[in-house]
C-alpha cells in the first residue's frame, strides 16, 4: 500500500508529508484548494508527463517521493522481476527530482527510465480519475473487463493465442511473398543470386569491420605521427649535439669521475646509469615504430578500398542489425536470401507447403479461439448478474444488463470476439449500448461497481478515486460512499470527494487547503482528528454558515458511518 507521499516545490505546494493508512483515505477540501495538485503529483511520480511551469521556484529542484509497503509475496517477486531490489519488509521507494527542466527518477535508490518505472507502478497503484470512467464506452475497456474477471478460466489461453497469431499471419504474409509468375520469380532469383554473389565474393571476416577502420584511422594519421615521433626522436637523441641522450651520457660521466673520491655518490650514478639505459632503449624502440610504420601506396589504396567495401554492403545488407558485429548481420542476410532461393527454386511445392501450415494453424486458431469464446461467454453470464446486483447497490433499481457478443471476420491476438455492454435503467427499456444510455454519473457508478466486483480479484493493493461521485447526490451518494468502504476492506482506498456521505466512511481523513504565507499562496494537508472531522463534514453540509444543528448532523453522519 502507499504508506507516505512527500512532495516539495510543485505547483502551490511548498512542502507537504502525507501519510495514508490501511482502509478508507478520505480527501476534502474547497473548490481551488490544490486538491488536483496532490493526484496530479502522484501522476508525476509514477511516470506521468511532467507539466511545464509546474516547478514553484526554478532556482531550487523540485521532489516528489512515493513509499509503498508490499506485503503481497506474490507482487514482491513480479517487482523482483523488474529488477527492483526489496528489502525484508517489502519497503519500495519512488522518487522523482526535476532540476532545470530535466527529471531524475530512481526507485529504491537505483536509476530508472520512465518506460521501465510505468511497467512496475502499473502493479503498484490504479487511479480513477474525473474523466476515466469515459474509458468504459469503448468495447475494448469492455472487453479487458470481462477478461480480467474470466482470468482465472483463461489462464494462458490468450498468450496461446497470440503466438498462434503470429505464426498465421506470418505464414499468410510469406505466401502473399510468393504470388508472382515464372518471370517474376526469375527476376527475384536473379536478384537473390547477383546478392549472394556479392556478399561471396567480399570473402568477409568478422570482426574485419572494426580491424579496417583502425587501420584507416592509423594511416589517415601516419604523416601527423611519423612527424611527431620524428621530433620526439630528435630531442630524446638523435647522436646530435645538446639531445636528451647526449646530456644525460655526459651527465653520468660526470658523476662517475665524481665518485672515484666520495662513495656517497654511487646511487646517483647508478640512477643515471639507469635513466642512460632507458633512454637509449626508448631511442632504438621509437626508430623500429618509425621504420615499421611506413606505409606502401598499394597498402593504403587497398585499406581505403576495403573500407568502402564494407560500407556499402553495410549500407546495402546491414537491414536487421541481430549481431553487433556488421559482418555477422551482412552473412545473416545472405544465408536469409540462400533460403530465399531455395524456397523460390521450389515456388510450387512451397506454396503448397504454406497452404498446407496455414490451413493447420486455422484449425489450430480457430479451436483456440472458439474455447476462449466459451470461456468468455460463460464468464459474461456470471458479470452480468453480479454487475446488476452491484447496481442496485448503487440506486440503479430497475437495471438490466447484458453482454452483447459478435464474431469478428478475421483472427486477432485478442481472438476473434467484440464484445458491447448493453444496459437499460429504466423499466420497459430495450437494452442499448452503453454510450447511447448511460450519462457522466451514471457511467461513474458502473465503473465504481466494476471495480466493486474486480476488487477481490485485483492484485494491486492501492486504488485512488478522485472525484468518482461527480453527478451524484442524496442516496445515491450514500450507496457509493458504501461501496467505497466495501472496496476499502481489501484494498487500500484513498479518495477525493466534494459529498459529506463519502467524507463521513472516512478511516483517515485529510483536508487539503489553500492559504497565504509571506504574501505567497500555497497549498497544505493535515489529517483531521474526529472532531476536526466533524467540523470539516458541517462544512461540507452547510457552505458559508455553520449552525449548531449543521454540526449535530455532521456528527450524526459520522457516527452512522461507524455503524
Amino acid at each position: 500500500m502507499l504508506v507516505n507521499v512527500n512532495v516539495k516545490n510543485l505547483a502551490l505546494i511548498n512542502k507537504v508529508d502525507i501519510f495514508f493508512k490501511d482502509g478508507l483515505n478520505i480527501m476534502t477540501g474547497e473548490t481551488g484548494a490544490g486538491k488536483s495538485i496532490i493526484i496530479g503529483s502522484i501522476l508525476i511520480a509514477l511516470g506521468g508527463r511532467v507539466p511545464k511551469d509546474i516547478v514553484r521556484d526554478e532556482s531550487k529542484e523540485a521532489l516528489i517521493e512515493l513509499e509503498f509497503h508490499i506485503k503481497s509475496e506474490k507482487l514482491r517477486s513480479k517487482l523482483k522481476g523488474h529488477d527492483v531490489a526489496m528489502d525484508d519488509e517489502g519497503t519500495l521507494i519512488i522518487s522523482r527530482k526535476i532540476v532545470n527542466g530535466r527529471s531524475n527518477i530512481k526507485v529504491n535508490g537505483e536509476n530508472f527510465t520512465t518506460a521501465n518505472l510505468k511497467k512496475i507502478t502499473e502493479l503498484l497503484i490504479d487511479i480513477h480519475g474525473q474523466h476515466d470512467h469515459q474509458s468504459l464506452l469503448k468495447t475494448s475497456k469492455q472487453l479487458e473487463i470481462l477478461d480480467d474477471f474470466a482470468a482465472d478460466h483463461i489462464g494462458n489461453l490468450k498468450e496461446q493465442i497470440r503466438e498462434e497469431c503470429r505464426i498465421y499471419h506470418q505464414l499468410q504474409q510469406e505466401l502473399s511473398e510468393f504470388d508472382m509468375d515464372d518471370d517474376q520469380r526469375k527476376r527475384e532469383l536473379d536478384f537473390c543470386y547477383y546478392e549472394i554473389d556479392e556478399i561471396e565474393k567480399a570473402n568477409l571476416k568478422e570482426g574485419e569491420v572494426e580491424e579496417i577502420e583502425l587501420m584507416y584511422k592509423k594511416i589517415s594519421s601516419s604523416k601527423s605521427i611519423l612527424e611527431k615521433m620524428n621530433e620526439v626522436y630528435t630531442i630524446i637523441g638523435d647522436d646530435g649535439f645538446g639531445s636528451v641522450s647526449q646530456k644525460i651520457g655526459d651527465a653520468y660521466k660526470l658523476a662517475l669521475g665524481a665518485s672515484e673520491n666520495d662513495e656517497d655518490l654511487n646511487g646517483i650514478v647508478d640512477s643515471l646509469a639507469d635513466l642512460e639505459s632507458i633512454c637509449n632503449d626508448t631511442r632504438r624502440a621509437i626508430k623500429e615504430y618509425v621504420e615499421e610504420m611506413s606505409f606502401d601506396d598499394e597498402e593504403a589504396k587497398y585499406i581505403e578500398e576495403r573500407l568502402d567495401l564494407l560500407s556499402r554492403l553495410r549500407q546495402k545488407y546491414e537491414n536487421e542489425k541481430k549481431y553487433d558485429d556488421p559482418v555477422k548481420n551482412i552473412l545473416y542476410y545472405k544465408d536469409c536470401q540462400v533460403e530465399k532461393v531455395k524456397k523460390l527454386e521450389n515456388l510450387e511445392e512451397r506454396k503448397k507447403e504454406l497452404a498446407d501450415q496455414i490451413e493447420n494453424s486455422k484449425t489450430t486458431l480457430a479451436k483456440l479461439c472458439d474455447q476462449l469464446t466459451k470461456i468468455r461467454k460463460e464468464s459474461a453470464n456470471e458479470l452480468n448478474k453480479r454487475i446488476v446486483e452491484v447496481l442496485f447497490g448503487l440506486n440503479f433499481l430497475d437495471a438490466r444488463f447484458d453482454i452483447a457478443f459478435k464474431k469478428k471476420a478475421d483472427f486477432t491476438p485478442n481472438g476473434t470476439d467484440e464484445i458491447e455492454f448493453m444496459i437499460s435503467t429504466n423499466p420497459g427499456e430495450e437494452l442499448r449500448p452503453l454510450e447511447k444510455i448511460a450519462s457522466g454519473g451514471e457511467l461513474s457508478r458502473i465503473m465504481l461497481g466494476i471495480k466493486t466486483i474486480m476488487a477481490s480479484k485485483d492484485e494491486i493493493e492501492t486504488l485512488i478515486f478522485d472525484e468518482i461521485d461527480t453527478g451524484i447526490s442524496g442516496r445515491t451518494a450514500q450507496m457509493v460512499a458504501l461501496r467505497l468502504k466495501e472496496i476499502s476492506a481489501i484494498h487500500q482506498v484513498i479518495c477525493i470527494t466534494h459529498l459529506p456521505q463519502i467524507a463521513a466512511m472516512a478511516d483517515e481523513h485529510f483536508l487539503i487547503e489553500k492559504s497565504v504565507v509571506d504574501h505567497s499562496t500555497q497549498t497544505n494537508i493535515f489529517p483531521l482528528d474526529e472532531n476536526q472531522s466533524v467540523d470539516e463534514l458541517a462544512r461540507m453540509l452547510g457552505g458559508a454558515q455553520i449552525t449548531d444543528a449543521v454540526r449535530e448532523n455532521a456528527r450524526e453522519m459520522k457516527k452512522l458511518a461507524s455503524c
